[in-house]
C-alpha cells in the first residue's frame, strides 16, 4: 500500500538492506518495530518491499522525530540484532521530500 503523506515538506528515511539466512525472530521483531514506529510522534507512514534487496521507506514530520525514533531503546536493540545476525549489509538515507504527486 502506498503511504498517505501530507503536503510536503516532510522527511523520508530509506533503509536498504541485504539479509542473511538467519530468521531467528526477524519477522516478529520487524512487526514490533513497525507497530512502535506507527505510535511514534511525527511518524507519517511506511512502504516496504523485499526481493533480493529489501527497501523500506518511512516518512516523518521532521528530523527531530527521526532522531527520537533512532534513539528508541527497543529500536536500538533491534538495530543491534540486525547488525549481529539479520543483515549482510544495509544503508540508511535521510531525505527531505520537497515535492510529491500521484496518479
Amino acid at each position: 500500500m502506498i503511504a498517505k503523506t501530507p503536503k510536503p515538506p516532510y522527511y523520508a528515511v530509506i533503509f536498504t538492506s541485504f539479509r542473511t539466512d538467519i530468521d531467528d525472530d526477524y519477522a516478529e521483531t520487524s512487526k514490533r518495530m513497525t507497530s512502535l514506529a506507527k505510535e511514534s510522534e511525527g511518524f507519517l507512514g511506511m512502504e516496504s518491499a523485499r526481493e533480493e534487496i529489501g527497501i523500506t521507506v518511512s516518512y516523518w514530520k521532521d528530523v527531530d522525530s527521526i532522531m527520537k525514533w533512532r534513539m528508541n531503546a527497543d529500536h536500538q536493540q533491534a538495530q543491534k540484532l540486525g547488525k549481529e545476525k539479520w543483515y549482510k549489509n544495509y544503508k540508511v538515507r535521510i531525505c527531505k521530500v520537497e515535492r510529491d504527486y500521484e496518479f
